[in-house]
Formats: structure tokens, sequence, C-alpha cells
């Protein structure tokens, strides 16, 4: 039976002044006025990492309609803005409950620019109930227990937030409805992209420049973004109305310029348009082809039975690179790797940048083939394969390149970017490369791979009978002792995605490697799991922390590909 908000009083007032364990007792469920209030984890002391709960309030209490949240993007677009309404309330109460260690601290989550998909807030589409999960502190004085002090954070701080924050009488609905009405808007564009024959949409008036370094909030005082004309596209949006950009067409694209003018800049931008971003971002109504990847050379990374035929063969050791293995990889190697990967992992499009690209995978000019014949050379360039990937896989290429012009051969459009304006350049581009030699390419068109790798489970990685996750940054993640390190996968939003992959791989480890499914079986049969029964599916239990940012597919494809302990 349910326990109530006054038998949580009372255990509390018993405790005060005891030892800090008796906090233990508190576990478990409480009925407060309009929500139900879960305990489900105690520190182990006020110096330890705050304890987690979670709040839930029925649908008929928090009274959302359910055309906010009847299509998947406005879910996650409302659950995204409970999460930030409801932390700017806990962040108010922070700390106002005083004792010793992490006493009085009461977070959820802190969201970045993107929207995602988080164990945070989530609101079941059958019956509309809100599920908040978050962390506080429970308050003492050294090691003895001041519930005087807890029970301002759950009878009174707490209280205040649900009423402000998960309640929709109570919110901006003005707000609200302007969440719904841009995911909304925004989803129509993706929708509409395969049909325009595009891979991305940059809406005009975007800001791409990002504030700094360490800051994705957009610059104060940038350029905003205006399309070519050549280049323009108006759609008529469902709630926005008309709205004009630049069309990214599905084919190759070069992206040139000068140092500094803002190529990277609009790469950067266009590969984190698979993901939604919150009003006044800058990159609202910039929207890419949701399974495009980003593609660089990741020296030292491990390849597992990858077939990198398709561009590197007859190496001088004789080594098979149709099941390609390597603990170091060098530049080549990984970027083959990480396009065949992708192609694995299901993209449209690829999104490179010269710069973190190496280079005697990219390309290789005239002279150089001239001097160094081709039978020499075991690297087949991916300027000799963007083709082939386009005509006969309907695999797409954004390229960001300053120091090859035989690129331009290839290339179906050229940008400019010329002090963050872009202005398409295709003609005279073609124009210039009609002086030059004509790339040769090879006579062999570009043959896909077959994906049949087949892992088992490695009963190595258990240690003490479990395995344990520990995120590092977003540097990558720990199962244990083996580290998966995911520095270069770019596309990676937020370090609780990380996390996430964590349990993902976890959850492969203990419940679906068995030699039988392929690494493509096992990962749609994942997000089947997912899909039906949420993130406690790879938790594997009824507790599911509130620090989870579900990743794309791609993702998982790439922290797999990158998993050492992988046993193939």
């Amino acid at each position: 039976m349910m326990k109530t908000a006054e038998d949580l009083r009372r255990l509390l007032y018993n405790i005060d002044h005891k030892g800090y364990p008796a906090y233990k007792g508190t576990k478990g469920e409480y009925r407060f006025g309009k929500y139900v209030l879960s305990i489900d984890h105690v520190q182990g002391d006020p110096f330890a990492a705050p304890s987690k709960l979670h709040i839930e309030v029925s649908g008929k209490t928090a009274g959302f309609p359910k055309r906010l949240y009847d299509k998947k993007h406005k879910k996650t677009a409302l659950q995204d803005h409970l999460i930030r309404q409801f932390g700017k309330l806990a962040d108010r109460y922070s700390f106002q409950a005083k004792g010793s260690g992490k006493s009085g601290i009461l977070s959820v989550t802190r969201c970045g620019q993107e929207i995602l998909e988080r164990s945070a807030c989530t609101i079941n589409p059958v019956n509309g109930n809100v599920t908040v999960r978050f962390e506080a502190g429970f308050p003492a004085n050294g090691r003895t227990i001041n519930s005087r002090e807890l029970m301002k954070i759950l009878f009174d701080f707490l209280p205040e937030c649900v009423e402000k924050a998960l309640l929709y009488d109570n919110l901006n609905k003005t707000c609200v409805e302007k969440v719904m009405e841009l995911s909304e808007d925004r989803e129509y564009i993706r929708s509409s992209l395969n049909e325009l024959g595009l891979i991305a949409f940059v809406a005009d008036g975007s800001i791409l420049p990002r504030e700094s370094g360490v800051s994705q909030k957009p610059m104060k005082g940038a350029v905003a973004f205006t399309s070519p004309e050549s280049m323009k596209v108006v759609l008529k949006l469902p709630y926005k109305g008309n709205i004009t950009g630049m069309g990214i067409k599905q084919g190759i694209t070069l992206i040139v310029g000068g140092g500094y003018h803002g190529k990277s800049t609009l790469l950067k931008a266009l590969e984190m348009g698979i993901y939604p971003h919150i009003a006044g971002d800058g990159r609202e109504y910039i929207v890419t082809d949701a399974e495009s990847v980003k593609i660089r050379a990741e020296d030292g990374r491990s390849i597992k039975k990858t077939d990198i035929s398709m561009f590197i063969n007859d190496l001088p050791n004789g080594r098979d690179t149709k099941t390609f293995s390597t603990e170091d990889a060098s530049g080549s190697t990984s970027q083959a790797a990480n396009v065949i990967e992708a192609i694995e992992a299901g993209t449209h499009a690829f999104f490179i940048d010269e710069d973190t690209s190496a280079t005697n995978f990219m390309v290789r000019d005239e002279l150089m083939q001239q001097v160094i014949h081709r039978d020499m050379e075991p690297i087949t360039p991916f300027i000799e394969r963007m083709r082939d990937l386009y005509e006969i896989q309907g695999i797409s290429t954004v390229l960001v390149a300053g120091s090859s012009g035989a690129y331009f051969q290839t290339a179906d459009t050229v940008v400019q970017m010329d002090r963050y304006v872009p202005k398409e350049i295709t003609a005279v581009a073609k124009r210039a490369a009609k002086g030059y030699p004509a790339l040769a390419l090879p006579d062999v068109k570009a043959k896909l791979p077959g994906f049949e790798r087949r892992p088992e489970k490695n009963p190595g990685i258990v240690q003490k009978g479990r395995i344990k996750i520990k995120t590092l940054g977003r540097d990558g993640v720990q199962l244990n002792h083996e580290t998966v390190d995911l520095r270069y996968v770019e596309q990676l939003a937020d370090y609780e995605q990380l996390t996430c992959l964590g349990y993902m791989l976890k959850y492969m480890e203990e419940k679906m490697l068995n030699g039988r499914r392929t690494v493509r079986e096992i990962i749609e049969h994942l997000y089947a799991d997912i899909e039906k029964q949420g993130f406690s599916v790879i938790c594997g239990g009824d507790y599911i922390p509130g620090n989870l940012a579900l990743p794309r597919k791609q993702e998982v494809y790439a922290c797999v590909d990158r998993y050492r302990a992988l046993k193939l």
C-alpha cells in the first residue's frame, strides 16, 4: 500500500538528529496532493552524489491537451520544455535548505541548445502522465540528519516546482503552443527534404556562429545567413507560413572559401541540423537529413573485421582488407572504416571537413597519379568513390575543401563562403576545372561490402558479477575498465547521450550478443525494444536514472564499432 505525505513527514521527524544511514528508510513512494513522490536512491552520506527521486503527475492533473504530445516530435519538444521550466525553479530553491556537503541541492538535468529525448522527463502518450526525475541533497549537519531542512525541500520547494512547471493551467500557454508549433514546422521541413531532392535546408536569417568554443549559444552580432538566389527554396510551414532558405541538393556539394570565412561554421550547423533546436538558438530552421553522418580521420581507433576494400586494397604486407582489424588505425584506414560503418548504419549523406581528414584518403592529384602509378598505391581516395556512392548507393556528400581544386570536377554544386555569406559559384568552378587534366577514376565501380559481423557475448567484461558504467564527460564511456573512445563522434550533442550509450552497450552484452545476430539486427532490435518500453528496457529494472538522452542509431553503431572488447 502506498504511503502518504504525512507518513513521510512523521518518518522524517522520527529520524531527525540520527546518523545519516537512517535516511535509507525513506526510500519508497508517497502520495502527495497532486502527484506521487518516489525516493529511488538515498545517498550514503551528505558528501556523496545527491539522492535520486522522481515525481509522477497523472495526465488528468497535469492537464496537457493531447494535441501537444500526440506525435513523437511534439512529445519530445514538450518534455524538453517541461524540463527547462522545472529546472529554472529547482535552481531557485537549490541550497536554500542548509547543511554539510551537498545538502540542499535540488536539480534536474541541464539541457543544451538541442532538444533531445531525455529520461529526466517523460510523458506517457496513452494517458498523459508526466514523470520528472531529479536529484536532491538530503541535508545533514556533519553526518547527522537534519530532516527539518529536508522537509523544506520535499514539502515547500518541490510542490511549488510541480505547481508552476508541470501543470498546464499554470504555464504560459502561448509559450507552450509556440513549442509545439516550432516542432511541427521543423518536422514539416524534414519531411519535405526528400520530396524536394534536398539533404538539408538552411533558413534565411539563421545565426550559424556560436558564442565560443565552450558555449553553444548564438554569437551576438553575427552575420545572419542569406541564401544565394540560385539555391533559394520557399517553404510554406504549417504555423510560421512562408520561409525562404538555402536548399542543399542531393549529390555532391563542395563548400569552399578563404580561411575564417565560415566554411566549417556552415558545415557544423549542417551536421547538428539532425537535432531540433530551441527557439532563439539561431538554428531552429536548419534541418538536415536525420541519417546524415559526419566523417573524419581518427588516428589510433580500433577497427573490428570491417571490409574497407572499397578504399584500401593490396597492402604490401598482404593483410586482408575485407575483414580488416587493428587496434591502432592510421588516419586513412580509420577514415575508410568510418565511411563503411556509416553506410552500415544507414546514412544518406556524409559531411566531411578537409581539415579533419587524412589527405591521402581524400585525394590524389593528377601529378601524383602520374608519378605513383595506381598499381603502386593501395588507397583508392574518396574523391574517386564519392560519385559512385551517390549514383549507386544514393549517399550524398557535403565537403568543405580549401587546398585542392580537384574536387571541382566531381562536384554537382559549389558554394563559396565569403565573410559568412554563401555564393553559388558552380559554373565558375567548372570552367576553371576545364583547364586542368581530368581526374582519372578507377575502372571498377565501387562495390558495397556485406555487413555480416555477428558479435558474441564477452564474459570477460563482467567483473564481480556485474558491468559498471562510467561516463567520461564528452570523451567516452567505460564498461568496468574497458574505455570506448567517442571523442571524434562529433554529432553527439550531450554527455547524457554517452551515458545512454553505456547502458545500451551493457544491455547488449547482457541480453543481445549471441553470435547469431548481425550488428544491424542487434541495433534494430534494441531500438524496437526502446520504442515499446522506453528507457527502462536498457536499465534492467524499475529504477531509471534521470541523466539519459537517447542518441541516434548512427551513434550506437559508432559506439559498437569503437568498443575494443567487442568479441567477433
